[in-house]
């Protein structure tokens, strides 16, 4: 899933489709057997009158928004028909400040366009828009066509329809059936003043002033009060991102579990970063659900606690070591081995030829121990400049932290940023040929990715072998609410291949040494449920152990209202026939919006 770093757009805007100007005039009243919103908006996603121009087209303005790239304002037409597919609410695009006030009765003429966020590229559905218009006031003062109630009973249980085969997938030409699929239910209303209430958070405040909300309360909804996605089939129909039409310094911060209490009200829009959004002209109050965060036990002393932790581009730079360190203190209970995602170079982002990291992995080290954490050793492999993916110049990599007091790390020489890392038989027992080493790191299944870092740690005697990963992120995939049903998830083919090579690694350990006990873990980028994950098991080499939880306690990140499984710890048949394992999904992070990494780390507790 993109991180807080991917590449977006400035807060609350959608990109323009083009540049045009507006000019208000009080002229005579629009001719009776022009062209109605319903019209344009039609029975499909797209406008029967795309491409066309439109003259005295009429509405109310129900909103304006005057910021950003995409200003303009919304009309809504007082006189509907009787078909539910057809939305009666269109967006103005005027690419200036809008001349028009809520209330205004106008009459828009323009030419209809259906404008796609993000691009064709993204396979993001579009939105039907009245560009290059000439607007004429009629009168001031009205009021604002009532909102639309979206609620429990009004959003169907089915999200979508499967798309059109004959069009690579595509539901822009399906005829909308607002009663069978959330999707069409939402696009009947795009453009129309909506009303949500009393809804309950899934999703926290982010940096670009917006959350999301569900409709529907008890809809796979966890302990914690967000919303889990525990299949590709379970996409969570009652999820609605919330923006603001306001200031965002008056925008609320909230977690999940919050409740926005009494109405939020605005158009129904779509954008590419959430699909459809409530913008709201009127939110409801926050009131807290009082979530904390999350504390999880400490291991006994003959227990290896062993973790997993994405630290989000943690570099020398950042003003997060004192956060991070006393999480791996306090909320982790300091593990005897931490594998660490996302640690950059030394002078983070600078793209200068650095890959050495010793500067802020010893940062994190000094911050645990004034946190009162052990003093950690480490050990990692530095990347090949600008090859392992990432932000550009920041060549993260995986970290191991380990506790001398409690375990000892096998070094063993050879492991280079080029070097295969092997197994071999020594005293009957596996033995890796370089430690740490990395997992065929020119392969091209890690092409501009994280390879796998392996390491051997011996505790109370018992030798335990540790992968540390970070896969090909889902960065390009289409989102849940594309034109095209069911989506393409193009990222997987990268994946895939790389869990085969972690799997095949895993199995060459085994065939030499059948209980060994082996680690596999880190921001695995997919889901507990997904093909990833059953090629990285393949037949009983491995086993995710988040599916020893609860169905509803299985997140790691939360994810546009839907929490959801990307960070894993699997184990060897060793580990997971003892029964005697303790796993925790510390929710530290993605559910607040004061994160300080947008993944919560895993905590895995065994006897070796």
């Amino acid at each position: 899933m993109p991180s807080r770093s991917s590449a977006r757009l400035a807060a609350l805007t959608v990109a323009a489709v083009c540049s045009a100007a507006s000019t208000v005039a009080l002229t005579s009243p629009a001719h009776a057997d022009s062209v109605r919103i319903h019209d344009i908006q039609g029975t499909t996603r797209m406008s029967p009158y795309a491409g066309q121009k439109v003259t005295d087209v009429p509405g109310v303005v129900t909103a304006t928004r005057a910021y950003g790239s995409s200003r303009g304002f919304w009309i809504q037409d007082t006189t509907p028909d009787d078909n539910p597919a057809t939305s009666e609410g269109v967006f103005v695009f005027t690419g200036s400040t809008p001349k028009v006030a809520v209330g205004d009765s106008v009459t828009v003429t323009g030419t209809v366009s259906e404008y796609v966020p993000g691009g064709t590229s993204s396979g993001n559905q579009s939105v039907t828009e009245i560009t290059k218009p000439t607007i004429t006031v009629l009168s001031s003062g009205n009021a604002v066509p009532a909102p639309t109630v979206i609620d429990e009973g009004s959003v169907p249980d089915v999200y979508a329809p499967s798309g059109d085969t004959a069009a690579s997938g595509s539901i822009n030409g399906l005829a909308l059936d607002p009663s069978a699929y959330a999707l069409d239910y939402y696009e009947s209303l795009e453009g129309m003043n909506v009303q949500v209430s009393d809804t309950r958070v899934v999703t926290g405040t982010d940096p670009y002033s917006e959350l999301w909300v569900t409709v529907k309360p008890w809809e796979h909804r966890n302990r914690r009060g967000g919303t889990v996605y525990g299949s590709y089939t379970s996409q969570n129909t009652g999820r609605l991102q919330i923006q603001s039409l306001g200031a965002t310094a008056d925008f609320p911060k909230a977690n999940v579990g919050d409740a926005l209490a009494g109405d939020t009200t605005g158009p129904l829009d779509f954008n590419q970063f959430g699909g459809y959004t409530l913008v709201a002209s009127k939110l409801g109050t926050l009131e807290s659900g009082g979530l904390e965060r999350e504390t999880t036990r400490k291991q006994s002393r003959g227990e290896l606690a062993v973790a997993t932790y994405n630290v989000e581009n943690l570099d020398p730079s950042d003003a997060t070591f004192e956060e991070h360190a006393s999480a791996i203190v306090n909320n982790l209970k300091s593990p005897d081995i931490v594998s660490l995602e996302e640690i950059q170079d030394n002078n983070g982002a600078k793209d200068d030829g650095t890959v050495d990291a010793s500067e802020t992995v010893n940062k994190l080290i000094d911050a645990i121990v004034a946190a009162g954490g052990p003093k950690y050793e480490w050990r990692s492999i530095n990347p090949v400049n600008d090859q392992d993916g990432g932000e550009p110049g920041g060549n993260i990599r995986q970290v191991f932290l380990f506790n001398p007091e409690r375990v000892s790390f096998t070094d063993r020489a050879g492991g280079d940023s080029t070097t295969a890392v092997g197994v071999v038989k020594e005293h009957g027992k596996a033995q890796l040929t370089a430690s740490p080493g990395r997992i065929e790191p020119g392969n091209e299944a890690w092409k501009s990715s994280r390879k796998p870092l392996a390491g051997e740690f011996v505790f109370r005697g018992r030798t335990v072998f540790v992968i540390a990963n970070h896969l090909n992120s889902k960065g390009g995939d289409q989102s849940l609410t594309s034109q095209y049903q069911p989506p393409t998830r193009g990222s997987e083919t990268q994946r895939h291949a790389q869990a085969t090579l972690v799997n095949a690694f895993v199995k060459s350990i085994l065939d030499v040494q059948k209980n060994a006990d082996v680690i596999a873990l880190g921001d695995m980028n997919d889901f507990e449920f997904s093909d990833t994950t059953k090629i990285l098991e393949g037949d009983g080499e491995l086993w995710s152990a988040i599916k020893s939880l609860p169905r509803s306690e299985r997140y790691t990140y939360d994810y546009q209202g839907n929490q959801q499984v990307l960070d894993q710890i699997l184990v060897s048949p060793a580990i997971r026939r003892g029964c005697d394992f303790d796993y925790d999904s510390v929710h530290i992070n993605s559910e607040f919006h004061d994160q300080i990494s947008d993944h919560d780390p895993q905590v895995l507790r065994f006897h070796p």
